[in-house]
């Protein structure tokens, strides 16, 4: 029995995997994000069995199913409480509260071969009851040490926020570079995605912050700023078509 884990919690991928594999099971592949697993059921065969993680770092798991036909069966694992979950029984083989149980993990593998075929996941059920409970609450202000004292900057002063040479900074309003704390990817996390969006591995730009959008090479598009405007904020041809549709 082929199994694929969609976790992004490192530490939690390793420990499944090893239950799972000391239990006999060969473990075909371990994904990250909604991005990396629908490129890889895309372009590899679907395993017997897949262990889905619901929050990704870059979204709900959901949003897997949106773009691809899933062809396995799923056990869900997550550490929403039970009772939100009732749903979950019905439609898919089962699912798993974390701390993963060793006990609990041969249960819901047996479940899976008695059944033996893929179950539907009725998406439009458990995603909106998934959504309800996951409303995210962002970041309105950081802390940035500047020298010795601490400056207190809004978000919706930012211009953009950018890396280089492996810092990360915030472009403001005033035209003031700061440095930050955390990495793009933590701030994208912290960041409201309405308000927010990462055109490129680079920088991440806020919505009030657009002056104008100009057509660019090989099908990209260029972001021009109110106050400042690198030379390279260009949003990558693969993002153009979602950031259209989040403008």
């Amino acid at each position: 029995m082929n199994i694929v884990i969609v976790e992004d919690e490192k530490a939690a991928a390793r420990m499944l995997s090893r239950k799972l594999e000391k239990m006999g099971y060969t473990v075909q592949e371990t994904l990250a994000s909604v991005a990396e697993s629908v490129t890889w059921f895309e372009s590899n065969p679907h395993p017997d069995l897949i262990f889905l993680d619901i929050q990704l770092a870059d979204g709900l798991s959901f949003e897997i199913f949106d773009q691809v036909v899933i062809k396995s069966a799923v056990i869900f694992t997550t550490a929403y409480d039970e009772y939100a979950l009732k749903a979950f029984k019905l439609n898919s083989v089962d699912y798993l509260l974390k701390p993963i149980d060793g006990d609990d993990l041969e249960h819901a593998i047996a479940k899976f071969k008695e059944r033996n075929v893929p179950q539907a996941v009725p998406l439009d059920i458990i995603s909106e009851l998934m959504r309800r409970q996951t409303v995210k609450t962002y970041k309105e202000r950081f802390t940035i040490k500047v020298g010795n004292t601490l400056k207190i900057i809004k978000v919706q002063d930012f211009e953009f926020v950018f890396s280089e040479n492996k810092a990360s900074y915030v472009q403001t309003n005033e035209q003031r570079a700061y440095v930050m704390d955390q990495s793009l990817e933590q701030l994208e996390q912290e960041l409201d995605p309405s308000e927010f969006y990462r055109i490129n591995r680079k920088y991440i730009i806020q919505r009030s912050a657009i002056k104008e959008i100009n057509l660019y090479s090989n099908s990209r598009l260029k972001v021009v700023l109110h106050q400042f405007t690198p030379d390279d904020l260009i949003v990558s041809r693969e993002k153009v078509t979602d950031f259209k549709q989040w403008l």
